[in-house]
């Protein structure tokens, strides 16, 4: 049974716990909630708030018992005033279901949801992005925008819920050796805590905090730098010319590092253009660089281009 909201707001667990969170001051929080232990201590943490808030559970229909975990969000709901808004998407099995998953999940949820990711999650997240080669941007990704919970561990948001006897989701996917996280936190945090005889997920997320005020600073520093001024390029340090270049290009995502070089070597004059993928080309004309969208034919032909 759930604890009375009066109860869960004046629990000394909840008390402390939320004295480590960093929710927005808004008059509605509206919570992703997939009813596994995260997203449940997030919903009661929220509520513990005072504001009003708002379950969003998305189903991804990936799982045969999947339409069962509304029921379990609801009892919750019911109990302590919280509106439950459901979300169907549609996700295929095959590669990369993982990211498929999380794409049409944040397509659907609100943009100023938030999530219950935690210290471990953020932990993994720059292992993972190591492992793929990320560059700071990537090992310094999962701040605390949308995620309140950043500051808590896995271990405070379980315990939370055994204590204040909040029932959740159990999700066999979570343990499927398949995905790559779930190798990262059974195995691989695991390995480097025994390794480094401590807890690593504090010294990994100060390491990304540090990485994301870095950040903060060299792309305020890019953005003085003009990306279609060939000659502003040239005389930039090559670090800030990067980004500049980065930033104009992502689209979304940035271009990779491969990509970025061919258009430094346009901007050096090595060459007049380069292709930069997505049927989008660089081209230099009189020392500017100019985005060309689409086919590259005659002056006559449907090509787009943007300065």
């Amino acid at each position: 049974m759930n604890a009375p909201s009066f109860e869960l707001r004046r629990h000394p667990d909840t008390v402390a716990l939320l004295a480590r969170c960093r929710f927005p001051e808004a008059s509605t929080l509206r919570c992703a909630v997939s009813g596994g232990p995260d997203s449940m201590a997030l919903l009661a943490l929220a509520v513990a708030t005072g504001a009003r808030v708002e379950a969003h559970h998305v189903n991804h229909h990936l799982r045969t018992d999947a339409d069962a975990d509304i029921g379990v969000i609801r009892r919750f709901a019911d109990s302590h005033g919280v509106v439950v808004v459901e979300h169907h998407v549609s996700v295929s099995t095959g590669p990369n279901l993982e990211a498929r998953a999380r794409a049409a999940r944040y397509g659907a949820l609100p943009d100023d949801a938030l999530t219950g990711h935690t210290a471990d999650d953020q932990a993994e997240t720059m292992l993972i992005n190591l492992m793929r080669g990320a560059g700071a941007s990537g090992l310094s990704s999962m701040q605390h925008a949308r995620r309140p919970l950043i500051g808590l561990h896995r271990s405070d948001t379980h315990a939370l819920c055994r204590t204040l006897a909040i029932d959740v989701v159990s999700d066999s996917m979570n343990d499927d050796p398949r995905f790559q996280r779930t190798r990262v936190r059974s195995e691989l945090v695991p390995l480097l805590n025994d390794i480094a005889k401590r807890d690593v997920v504090p010294i990994l997320v100060r390491q990304s905090g540090i990485l994301a005020d870095d950040e903060r600073l060299l792309d305020g520093l890019a953005s003085t730098i003009d990306p279609t001024d060939a000659r502003s390029l040239r005389d930039a340090p090559l670090p800030l010319a990067r980004r500049a270049l980065r930033a104009w290009l992502a689209d979304p995502y940035p271009p990779d590092v491969a990509t970025i070089e061919r258009v430094l070597s346009v901007a050096r004059g090595d060459a007049t253009a380069c292709d930069i993928g997505g049927g989008r080309s660089i081209r230099r004309s009189q020392q500017r660089l100019r985005l060309i969208i689409g086919s590259d034919a005659d002056p006559g032909s449907d090509t787009k281009t943007v300065v």
